[in-house]
């Protein structure tokens, strides 16, 4: 599975993970999956990880579709960040920021988990793996 979750219980903060060549479809299998996650965790506050893919072929398209839907987590106040390094998933991460910023206002788009830490105030985090 080119995707993982983990949970931080001491934070309550859940991670997804990707890895290797995002596409559409897998970015929306993600993405659903992450909501069933979150329900299953009551996280306060999420982290999709993109540090570990070698690609990205997502289409503005589906970044729209995205946005447009409801929120993995319901809180609209609850942070959630998004880490993307490569130029064009940073890119992307934007828009998705800016087409959904009515329902996700807390929605970060950083570079590292470093950045993550300090706007939430935390110097460590304590991820264990959610199984599937």
């Amino acid at each position: 599975m080119p995707y993982f979750f983990d949970f931080d219980s001491t934070n309550r903060i859940i991670r997804g993970r990707l890895e290797g060549c995002v596409t559409d479809g897998l970015l929306k299998e993600f993405y659903r999956r992450a909501a069933e996650q979150a329900a299953n965790s009551a996280p306060r506050a999420g982290i999709m990880d993109l540090s570990g893919i070698t690609g990205i072929d997502v289409s503005p398209d589906t970044i729209r579709e995205l946005a447009f839907s409801p929120p993995v987590m319901p809180n609209p106040e609850a942070p959630r960040f998004v880490i993307a390094a490569m130029p064009k998933a940073f890119g992307l991460a934007r828009m998705f920021e800016l087409e959904g910023q009515h329902t996700r206002p807390n929605l970060h788009v950083v570079r590292t988990l470093d950045d993550a830490c300090a706007i939430l105030g935390i110097s460590n985090f304590h991820f264990e793996p959610i199984e599937a």
